[in-house]
Formats: C-alpha cells, structure tokens, sequence
C-alpha cells in the first residue's frame, strides 16, 4: 500500500470578526487509499495528541450526497478532479511531497464560522423565498397521474441534481449564486406541479439572492466547471428568461 508524506497549509481563521492566516502542517504516512477528509480527520487527531485545536470543517454524509463537504484545495473548488465532492477525493490523485493548499469558500454571502467552515444559510434563506411547491398534495399520487414529456422530466431532474453546497459561489469571481438558483428555479420551472407559483417564484427568489449579496453572472463558466453535480450553466440562462418573463 503506498503512503505520502504531505505539506498542509490550512487556513485557521477563529471567527468571522478574527483575522485569519495559513498554518503549515506536516503528515507522514497517509494511504493513497484515504479519502480527502480522512486525510483531514488524520491531521486533527496528530493535533489534539500535541494540544492543538483541531482544524474546523463541514461534512455529514461523506458519499457526496449532502453538499457539506467545502473546501478550496490548491485553488479549486472540491480539488482537482472533475464532478467529485471534496469527500470522495481520494489521496491517490496527490503525490508523495506535494503541498496542498486548504481554504474555505469565499464570498462575502458565506462569512467563516472557523476556519474552514462558513455559514451558508445564505441558501437556506432563497429555498425559503419561493424554491418549493405549497399545493397541499395529500398522499403521493400514482407516477402516470400527470403526464411530463420526458424531455421536460429530463431537464428538471439534471437541476435538480444541486446539492447545494456552494462551490459555484466559491468558484465565481464575482462570487455569483445564479448556477444554484438556475437550478432550484428551473427544475420546478420545467414541471407542471411548478406552474402555479412560477412568477412568484423568479421573482423573490433572485430577490433574495440579490439581498443576501452575491455578484452577477458574467458568463465565466468556472461555476460549471466546479460544480460536483455536473449542473449547466444552461439553468442560468432559464432563470433568466423566468425572471423576465415574471416581470410583465
């Protein structure tokens, strides 16, 4: 089984008010097999044997499922490997001796709880705004109930794929939320359970991206490319035509 010897710097930051710096750690013998946040849990368990606070970050399910997982590794969203969340990264994509650079998402709409955690309920706040459907259903329907071309279900299940974790805010320059609020627009856009509230929805919620102060889109595709869910920046320009449409 091979092992790395591995240079960390991590960006330890103890709140948002508290100015924050790179740490440089050393760690030997780290299995290639290792995913990216094992690696991690290897390096604050040396810390807390030396009496060192352990290094702060998200995750929960660890199958690239929840969206948690957020970390900026050597200047990209996730890590090097295309459509991979940061826990299904594995340490056979780094080389023995590398140095690995470790920071949060940043974006002014994503302050740091500690180091590499941020509060992203910046999101939670624009679902609320109008990414849901409020028709009171009862029970679940039988699937042929309503008909959806399939190229219609096609397209709203690939938005719906967002996990939401953030990474193309992390991603954009402008640290723009449009590829996540394309997405949770388009997918009820597409289907007739999302029809009543349609208008209502483009509206308040680019509204609320608005006001919670992420950038404008300015069409430079890194939001796609750092997306883990493989989202297309083709969701922005229908959340686009929602909104103006909304608008008469």
């Amino acid at each position: 089984m091979s092992t790395l010897s591995l240079t960390l710097k991590v960006w330890r930051q103890k709140d948002s008010d508290t100015e924050g710096h790179f740490a440089v750690y050393e760690l030997k013998g780290i299995s290639t097999h290792m995913s990216f946040l094992e690696m991690m849990d290897v390096l604050n368990e040396k810390l807390i044997q030396e009496n060192q606070d352990p290094v702060a970050f998200d995750h929960d399910c660890r199958e690239g499922i929840c969206g948690m997982c957020s970390m900026v590794i050597n200047g990209q969203a996730h890590g090097p490997e295309k459509e991979t969340t940061t826990c299904q990264l594995h340490m056979r994509h780094f080389r023995d001796g590398d140095t690995i650079v470790i920071e949060p998402w940043r974006a002014k709409a994503f302050p740091v709880i500690k180091d590499l955690s941020v509060d992203r309920s910046a999101f939670d706040r624009i679902i609320l705004a109008g990414g849901y459907n409020s028709v009171n259903v009862g029970n679940a329907p039988d699937g042929n109930a309503i008909l959806v071309p399939k190229t219609k279900a096609d397209l709203a299940m690939e938005a719906a794929a967002c996990i939401g974790c953030g990474a193309c805010v992390a991603a954009c320059k402008n640290a723009s939320a449009s590829l996540f609020v394309g997405a949770k627009i388009s997918h009820l856009a597409h289907l007739p359970q999302g029809e009543p509230e349609r208008k209502e929805r483009a509206q308040s919620m680019v509204a609320q991206m608005d006001a919670e102060g992420f950038g404008a889109c300015t069409n430079t595709y890194e939001c796609q490319a750092a997306c883990p869910a493989g989202i297309k920046i083709e969701v922005i320009a229908k959340m686009n035509r929602e909104y103006i449409k909304s608008s008469f």
